[in-house]
């Protein structure tokens, strides 16, 4: 097989919507949503031989992946202007080198996120998901709170463990990390010095704009995904008739009563 038929097929399996391609994909997902339980999981746990040998494991796959995605980019180098690259690579970092801070480890939580807001993962989900597309504002609400919130539990433990005797493991840190988001400010735990009140004023301003984000998905009218044909609006009100913005007639697909 050559180089050229070696990246059709690979092709296939990220961008097709073949049945093999759409498994593929889905098998991805899968596979996120295992790396994130086990970054959270291990990170409680002591250093153990199984640990390490688990995150080798997890960062072949995850440089596989990476390898195989920057291989059939059709603009290669441009990849390397996307945080989400970059945050990629800190994470295989992290995994195939533990010593060099495990914490990085964090950040792959976001390749989650990115996969979600793939045009075609979307799509399929859309498609093969009513739950998903009853909720997917909630879903999405939930997994950029839950993304803030372990990279910045992450990014304060990897701070102030040296410096600070209050944090002396990750519950400690995630416990900083929600105390100082939803601004119940305990004090039982603070950060000191000019960059630990920083990283506070961080967690409070975005977390706060993350939580009430949620609380809007999660308290406003149910919205859904249809782009208007006259004027292009993407979402109504799910037994809408007309478009809100232009009075166009809509036939938004309705499933019936459940």
């Amino acid at each position: 097989m050559n180089l050229g038929a070696l990246k059709s097929n690979i092709r296939r399996l990220y961008e097709s919507d073949t049945p093999l391609g759409v498994r593929f994909r889905y098998a991805l997902l899968a596979f996120d949503i295992v790396t994130v339980l086990f970054i959270v999981v291990t990170s409680f746990l002591p250093p153990s031989e199984i640990v390490e040998t688990l995150d080798v494991l997890f960062g072949a796959v995850i440089l596989a992946d990476f390898a195989a995605r920057l291989f059939i980019n059709r603009r290669p180098l441009r990849a390397f202007t996307r945080i989400s690259t970059w945050t990629d690579l800190i994470a295989i970092a992290s995994f195939l080198a533990p010593l060099a801070g495990e914490a990085g480890g964090f950040l792959r939580i976001l390749r989650t996120l990115r996969l979600l807001r793939e045009v075609q993962m979307l799509t399929r989900l859309r498609g093969d998901s009513t739950f998903f597309r009853r909720n997917e504002e909630v879903i999405f609400a939930v997994t950029n709170l839950a993304v803030f919130i372990f990279v910045m539990t992450a990014i304060v433990y990897e701070t102030q463990k040296f410096r600070n005797e209050q944090i002396t493991n990750y519950a400690d840190a995630l416990y900083f990390t929600v105390t100082a988001l939803t601004t119940t400010g305990f004090g039982d735990i603070t950060l000191r010095g000019t960059v630990g009140r920083m990283i506070t004023v961080v967690i409070m301003i975005f977390g706060v704009t993350l939580f009430f984000n949620l609380a809007r998905a999660l308290l406003s009218p149910s919205k859904v995904r249809f782009p208007c044909p006259s004027c292009g609006l993407q979402r109504h009100d799910s037994d809408a008739v007309h478009c809100k913005a232009c009075g166009v007639v809509l036939n938004i697909p309705d499933e019936g009563a459940t």
